[in-house]
């Protein structure tokens, strides 16, 4: 692994290549392939894709290049986003996007040492790329993968176009012949274990995937993540299916198998179609249905569910007809209706499935056949049980409370309104009693969940050994950090200084040259190394006579300077401290930043002297007790004009409280 990121940013991508990706991607362009974004005002809003809301905290500024989520904290520029969402290294966010924009990146390719030298997660990633394209070419390119993979996807009816576009593959019924290829081409082995792309013994390995048809599993910016494996053979020990195991880039839970096809037909239709298997998606893809996904035949979690709903809020299921499956799986799907999706149902025919039943009808007549039996899943879930009571008065009870328990998972009052009438109609039982069932199953959610919370906080209060009493804030870290903030958001207005002489002609400088002035000529200096690095550069650019470029210290190469500079340049729901001070919401703050500046810096002179004035008062004890009068007297000195400076700033401030 490289010593410092810069080095590896050097080594792989130049600098003027990094500028060039950087001008060329547009943010809300980039993001939208990962988030439903909806302009409000001059920026958009979205739900945040890093942590679970209902009501969208997570906002994008095309004007500025940067994204912040009120919610979490989480902001950066279009690089950080791709980092953090898709968990990658600068330079791999660097060349997707240049993919993206087709622009080239020249860099040698990596030695075997140089791959080892990477991090594991990278060297995850490189290995299941170089699987599936491995796979991919022996479908096409070697004898036994034409006559036994290639014929088997023919023989199902898909298309080459389909076949190239979700890069199926075939893996040799060998016993190792895969892996020999990988460690001949450089990958170690122990990556291509955590991968689960081969399975290690004492004293052999061999290939998971062997003698299967491959559909590679890929993330939602279209990286390689995991792998599934269907077997040719009738042999009933052999499992008709085999999955990639969880590992660091592989979350089966977390995956939607064909999410990174379908996620930009999702947004234009605004509805996702979900299916169970492989086969399935490739089968209504090929037959038009591009906003298609499955969940790999395992039961559906809530983090799929939020990946799909950050695209649509409409999910409809589809089906096999059979009934004994479909009661199996209603349970689940009270999962959906609780994140607030709205949920459809197609049920296909009796012995069919999307696969089978896509190749019996055009594509023309399927999409008909969707239109003509797409049903709410509420009215087709009470009128399914109720063909099964069979006029049982038990059975009845339990119809009623099974429907009532989806109901009431429902978070939008109205929509759970409605259900309730429209219930109450089908199974003849009084609103009322249906009301009083549902707020009772709600109210006992929300014990518990009180419960769970009380649990969670007594657990880590316990943690914490004695009673807790706020902590005095022994650093300038908060006014530097609204020092920065001014000159990023302010640096280049005009500002009339509050020194100039009413009989005098105004002085009129820049913000950023006011501020550092003011703190340059009191030779002080910001204690935090990143706070520090962002003033020093500011005062070059100032004192270059240049235009102050927020964009610079946004793209910076300096992750935390990056980072920091977008947040303090995101519009926030709550005025700063100082700001609020004023007491007043009717001008914004550009319009007082007359008071706001100068309050601003005379709060972090004051907070300076107040630590100096700590510091002093710790060493004249510790003279003290050791009787040094020497050094007594001149801490004695020091202490008093110390507190001279803090009653000046005080007078300056007009006797206001300064903030500590």
């Amino acid at each position: 692994m490289f010593q410092r990121l810069d080095d590896l940013i050097k080594f792989m991508i130049d600098r003027s290549t990094i500028e060039k990706i950087i001008d060329a991607a547009e943010i809300v362009e980039v993001i939208q392939e990962f988030v439903t974004l909806r302009k409000r005002g001059v920026n958009y809003m979205g739900l945040c894709p890093f942590h679970n809301e209902k009501t969208p905290s997570f906002s994008v500024s095309a004007s500025k290049g940067i994204y912040k989520c009120f919610g979490c904290g989480k902001g950066g520029n279009v690089v950080n986003f791709i980092m953090e969402h898709e968990r990658l290294s600068y330079p791999e966010a660097l060349k997707l996007l240049a993919k993206k924009y087709n622009i080239e990146v020249v860099e040698k390719e990596l030695t075997a040492e140089e791959i080892q030298k990477q991090n594991e997660r990278e060297s995850l990633l490189i290995v299941s790329s170089f699987a599936q394209k491995h796979f991919t070419g022996t479908l096409f390119n070697n004898m036994e993968g034409i006559a036994v993979g290639l014929s088997y996807f023919k023989e199902r009816g898909y298309r080459q176009e389909i076949i190239k576009k979700f890069q199926l593959g075939y893996c040799l019924d060998q016993k190792d012949e895969f892996t020999k290829e990988a460690l001949k081409s450089g990958y170690k082995l122990d990556y291509l274990v955590k991968t689960g792309l081969t399975i290690q013994r004492e004293n052999y390995h061999f290939d998971r995937f062997s003698g299967r048809v491959i559909f590679p599993i890929h993330s939602l910016s279209g990286q390689v993540i995991g792998f599934g494996g269907r077997t040719l053979k009738s042999d009933p020990k052999t499992g008709k299916y085999v999955n990639s195991p969880e590992s660091d880039i592989y979350h089966k839970s977390k995956v939607l198998y064909g999410i990174y096809f379908a996620k930009k037909k999702i947004v234009a239709e605004d509805k996702c179609f979900l299916v169970e298997g492989y086969t399935d998606v490739l089968s209504l893809f090929q037959s038009g249905f591009e906003n298609i996904v499955s969940s790999s035949g395992t039961a559906l979690t809530p983090e799929q569910i939020r990946l799909i709903k950050r695209f649509t809020n409409n999910v409809t299921i589809v089906f096999d007809g059979d009934e004994a499956g479909i009661k199996a799986s209603l349970r689940g799907i009270d999962l959906i209706l609780e994140e607030g999706l709205n949920v459809k149902i197609v049920v296909l025919p009796s012995g069919e499935d999307p696969d089978s039943y896509s190749k019996k009808l055009s594509s023309s007549g399927l999409k008909q056949f969707f239109s003509d039996n797409e049903q709410d899943f509420i009215r087709f879930k009470t009128r399914l049980l109720i063909s099964s009571t069979k006029d049982d008065p038990v059975q009845r009870a339990n119809l009623i409370r099974d429907v009532v328990k989806s109901i009431a998972v429902i978070p939008e009052s109205i929509t759970r309104s409605v259900y309730t009438k429209e219930c109450s109609n089908l199974l003849l039982v009084e609103e009322q009693v249906l009301y009083s069932e549902i707020n009772k199953i709600r109210r006992k959610k929300a014990e518990q969940n009180y419960r769970k919370l009380k649990y969670y906080e007594e657990q880590n209060l316990q943690k914490i050994p004695g009673k807790q009493t706020p902590l005095v804030t022994e650093s300038t870290e908060f006014q530097e950090r609204e020092i920065i903030r001014l000159l990023l958001n302010y640096g280049n207005l005009e500002f009339r200084s509050p020194n100039a002489k009413k009989d005098k002609e105004e002085t009129i400088v820049s913000v950023a040259e006011f501020i550092v002035n003011e703190i340059i000529n009191d030779e002080l200096e910001l204690d935090s190394p990143v706070y520090r690095q962002i003033f020093e550069e500011i005062q070059q650019q100032t004192d270059s006579n240049n235009h102050l470029d927020e964009r610079y210290f946004i793209n910076h190469p300096d992750e935390s300077i990056r980072t920091l500079s977008a947040d303090l340049l995101s519009l926030s729901y709550d005025l700063s401290k100082i700001w609020k001070k004023h007491e007043s919401y009717v001008e914004s703050e550009d319009m007082k930043l007359k008071e706001i500046i100068p309050e601003t810096l005379i709060a972090f002179k004051n907070k300076k002297i107040m630590l100096a004035i700590r510091e002093t008062q710790d060493l004249l004890r510790s003279a003290q007790e050791k009787k040094n009068q020497d050094e007594i007297e001149i801490l004695q000195e020091k202490f008093i004009i110390l507190n001279r400076l803090k009653k000046k700033l005080a007078k300056d401030l007009g006797d206001r409280i300064i903030l500590q």
